[in-house]
């Protein structure tokens, strides 16, 4: 029983920290892309929103689109984008920022340093507090039960 209440906080805490180092992968590919200075003009070639939950869950829509352009040295590259703006249509000519070393990583997002370190701050103190959360309570629960695993009074 008492492994048990070891045991979800554990997934849990694993659950989160990788959440976390999605939210610090995602921040620094955007801020490299932004720092680069490599700018080109790409092509919306498709954009489509996939839809999950359902049921008794909420439904939320995500937004993909997908872009073309060549980079300096005549590369062409496609990526896709996911949560973009919204204003960008099938057709549209958009300017991209790319890193040289990952021109496949590029976004579409114009620099704005300050809302995406207030994004990922916000997300990673909320995070952070569910992970504590975790610890807490198997911290907890390790008062609570003796040697022997038995509920003490």
């Amino acid at each position: 029983m008492e492994a048990f209440f070891y045991l979800v906080p554990t997934v849990m805490a694993v659950g989160l920290l990788l959440g976390m180092s999605r939210v610090l992968v995602r921040s620094r590919r955007i801020a490299r892309a932004w720092n680069s200075g490599l700018t080109a003009e790409a092509r919306c070639l498709r954009s489509y929103t996939t839809a999950s939950g359902g049921g008794d869950t909420m439904i939320s829509t995500t937004l993909h689109q997908i872009f073309e352009f060549t980079t300096r040295d005549g590369r062409v590259v496609r990526f896709e984008e996911v949560d973009g703006p919204g204003t960008i249509l099938e057709g549209d000519i958009v300017t991209v920022r790319y890193a040289a070393d990952r021109p496949e990583q590029a976004t579409v997002k114009a620099p704005a340093r300050g809302r995406l370190f207030a994004e990922s701050g916000c997300l990673l103190s909320f995070l952070g507090v569910l992970l504590a959360f975790c610890v807490f309570f198997m911290f907890a629960v390790h008062l609570m039960f003796d040697e022997a695993g038995d509920l003490l009074p």
